[in-house]
């Protein structure tokens, strides 16, 4: 069989149409990801992620962001509401590690029920003060250390559940002062400074199956963003030791410049693994996925050892997991 089309696509709505069908048949995208305009009831999302799976003809990660708080895509009523992960982490106090790995298995185990497998999480950009507001409440800390270890946490939740962690945003993303959905932010401070802050805790999560990449520019690098720059994936390979599955962020984000085709084509030639296209139109769906093409031998080799990560969950009591928080929260001291 050949190898996985070198994408991660979406879908328009509730269900797949005859059109989409047909073409994730076609170019057997890697994997896919949901948003809030893809989901509705638990019925209706277990549906469709069957039915992207049955049309792409391969058991397909389905990732989406459930962060919390902000940032995630299953709401209430039929979907707990959490607290953005930087309040969580100040009210679980000296707690914080064990409550965010039940934090994350609960999250797991609503994804999977789902048919949801993978989550864009965890987040372990360093927050500083100057972090813009849209990433600030979405951090773990301030400190390297402090949030590898809530990173790993996070990670082992949940996995745990049988859902693949993405680590985000690599090589990190605490740094900026503007939104990269809208601009492509700078980052000027010296090469060793990153890799002492920054890159940290990355290096200590080296080993999780998959990784995004950030859409900024570090100028101590490169002029080129780091998802479009030979150099800094150079970074993350070596520097950072991270050899796992590399998805760009979402290529369509105002942050780079450029046609999507080429955006793609850079990303995957400066050595990311697979390219992330959200809230695309069909065509240009397919355009991206012409100019991606499939996966390299490499990229592949990366994307079957991601898979393998993924197992099926032992049995969990939510309730108990809940109990166990909420005396965390209560004992916590903060």
């Amino acid at each position: 069989m050949s190898n996985f089309g070198a994408t991660i696509l979406d879908a328009e709505g509730l269900r797949l149409t005859e059109a989409e069908k047909r073409f994730f048949r076609d170019v057997r995208p890697f994997g896919f990801i949901l948003f809030a305009r893809n989901i509705d009831t638990p019925d209706q999302v277990r549906a469709l992620t069957d039915e992207i799976r049955q049309a792409v003809g391969h058991d397909a990660p389905i990732m989406i962001d459930q962060e919390g708080g902000r940032v995630q895509r299953l709401r209430a009523p039929h979907w707990r509401e959490w607290l953005p992960p930087l309040d969580f982490v100040e009210r679980a106090g000296e707690n914080a590690d064990s409550a965010m790995l039940l934090r994350y298995r609960i999250i797991a185990a609503e994804l999977r029920a789902l048919g949801i497998d993978a989550n864009c999480a965890p987040m372990v950009d360093v927050a500083r003060a100057e972090t813009h507001d849209f990433l600030r409440n979405r951090c773990y800390g301030d400190t390297p250390d402090r949030v590898a270890d809530l990173g790993r946490a996070a990670a082992e939740g949940l996995l745990q559940g049988g859902v693949l962690p993405v680590v985000k945003h690599i090589p990190g993303h605490g740094r900026a002062m503007a939104d990269s959905h809208f601009d492509l932010p700078h980052v000027t401070v010296p090469l060793d400074e990153l890799d002492s802050v920054d890159f940290a805790p990355f290096r200590e999560l080296r080993d999780l199956p998959m990784g995004m990449t950030a859409h900024i520019v570090y100028d101590a690098i490169d002029d080129r963003p780091a998802t479009l720059s030979p150099d800094v994936i150079g970074v993350i390979r070596g520097q950072i030791g991270f050899d796992n599955l590399l998805m760009t962020d979402d290529i369509s984000m105002k942050a780079l410049s450029g046609t999507l085709p080429d955006i793609t084509r850079d990303s995957l030639n400066a050595g990311c693994d697979v390219v992330l296209l959200c809230n695309a139109t069909l065509a240009d769906r397919a355009r991206v996925a012409g100019a991606a093409g499939e996966m390299t031998p490499m990229a592949q080799l990366r994307a079957e050892r991601a898979l393998a990560a993924r197992k099926t969950p032992a049995e969990v009591d939510i309730a108990a997991l809940d109990a166990k928080l909420d005396e965390l929260f209560a004992t916590s001291g903060a």
